[in-house]
């Protein structure tokens, strides 16, 4: 097993499945222990942490909704209680709620937005202040080419993740001289479960928009993620790294 990352804490929201979970058995690859929230899926997140022991790794479990701001509090002092040092933060958990903005309702705005950006807001804001006093940290932010170049019946999602793009930024800026860095992936059309609900005709229609003609791969995102997290991305942040197949 490949130990770069050994004696290290990563914690990612939302990694019971999709992305998140190819992110954490990434990192748990290279020797990251994991704590993770999850909201519903139990069972999904009772796989991961055995997924992760037999690497050779730890993980923790935490049922937490992602926009419960003392909630995720108690869960970053648990995880600090539990491994010591967070390392990394990875805010991965977000939801879709597409719709044309002339019949989206306020509750499909509000819940995108309370989700994606609110959730993203709440974990760092935890994590941030045990970064700044241990001067060192990694904060990786799941945005999506949505906020990027936009796209159609998705104003909610797409202004969530532009809105995470903005926050990488001035946030990088603004800890830097704490030696801590922050950085985006914004992906593509990844397989995931998400991808699997849209239907086929669209799917179709969105292929031909990839110039690389194929969807991406969890593993895919999980392994840029890993390389930002890393030392030898040292020199990097306030960076947007795009992984789309050259769709946007």
């Amino acid at each position: 097993m490949s130990t770069i990352f050994q004696g290290r804490t990563v914690i990612i929201s939302g990694a019971a499945r999709g992305i998140g979970r190819a992110i954490a058995l990434e990192l748990a690859g290279e020797g990251a222990n994991i704590s993770f929230n999850f909201l519903k899926s139990s069972a999904d997140a009772e796989s991961l942490v055995m997924k992760v022991k037999e690497l050779g790794a730890d993980a923790k479990a935490f049922q937490v909704d992602i926009t419960d701001y003392d909630g995720v509090k108690s869960w970053v002092e648990e995880t600090r209680e539990l491994f010591g040092e967070i390392d990394v933060v990875v805010n991965n958990a977000g939801i879709i709620k597409d719709k044309a903005l002339a019949f989206m309702e306020q509750s499909d705005w509000h819940d995108v937005i309370h989700t994606n950006l609110d959730g993203t807001f709440n974990l760092t804001r935890a994590a941030i202040i045990p970064f700044m006093k241990q001067k060192k940290g990694v904060v990786i932010n799941i945005s999506s080419i949505s906020g990027i170049m936009g796209t159609s019946r998705q104003v909610n999602y797409a202004a969530s993740k532009a809105g995470i793009i903005g926050f990488t930024k001035a946030l990088a800026r603004e800890v830097a001289p704490y030696n801590i860095r922050v950085n985006a992936v914004a992906p593509g059309f990844i397989e995931t479960d998400m991808l699997g609900d849209l239907k086929e005709d669209y799917r179709e229609l969105m292929m031909k928009q990839i110039p690389l003609s194929r969807f991406g791969k969890g593993e895919e995102i999980a392994k840029a993620v890993k390389f930002l997290a890393s030392d030898d991305a040292g020199y990097i942040t306030g960076h947007t790294l795009v992984i789309d197949g050259g769709m946007s």
